[in-house]
């Protein structure tokens, strides 16, 4: 098999599991059960988790290899932060794009597809991808918010809605008010978060 492909199908594995939430945040990952579960050598899952790094979703330890990263509220909170900076940075610059078919109707892949769409209609690609990472490092927590907020679909919809019919001011004031609720409810997302698996 082509070490390019390994690399890569590899990569999707590993990556693939921590968006959906095989792991726990802190969860050590060990590269040698990866290899042995991915039917790999240990080059493909070292550099994997190297890439993955980068991206944010994996961090190396001292003495104690690669872990997920653990999330604690002021962590959650800037992360939350973050996203929203971003999207007010590409709705500076945005132009209405038609809607695509959402990918999944789970909550957290169309929560992650919104604010791409977001992102995609900016006149700078370096919004999209700063917004691709931040949605990977929120994918997790996305998937746990209906178990500590009220009314997401309902929130999600009404974003959704105001992309297809522009008013630059109503977006900007939907998106803030998004992510103020997350960021004053991240103790009890974390603990959703946390509670399950």
């Amino acid at each position: 098999m082509n070490s390019g492909l390994t690399a890569e199908r590899v990569y999707d594995a590993i990556r693939a599991q921590i968006l959906g939430r095989v792991y726990l945040p802190g969860t050590r990952l060990d590269p040698a059960q990866l290899a042995k579960h991915l039917a790999a050598s240990m080059t493909p899952v070292r550099d994997a988790l190297h890439r993955l790094m980068g991206e944010g979703l994996v961090e190396a330890r001292t003495g104690s290899g690669f872990h997920l990263p653990l999330l604690d509220e002021p962590s959650l909170i800037d992360l939350y932060r973050w996203s929203h900076e971003l999207s007010l940075l590409a709705l500076r610059h945005w132009t209405p794009e038609p809607s695509e078919p959402m990918p999944s109707p789970a909550l957290a892949d169309r929560t992650n597809a919104l604010f791409d769409r977001i992102a995609r209609g900016s006149d700078n690609g370096e919004h999209r991808r700063a917004m691709q990472q931040v949605a990977a490092r929120l994918h997790a927590v996305r998937r746990v918010e209906p178990r500590a907020l009220p009314g997401v679909d309902e929130e999600l919809e009404c974003l959704e809605d105001r992309l297809d019919h522009p008013d630059r001011r109503r977006i900007l004031t939907l998106v803030g008010a998004y992510h103020r609720r997350r960021g004053r409810a991240a103790g009890a997302i974390l603990r959703a978060l946390y509670r399950t698996q």
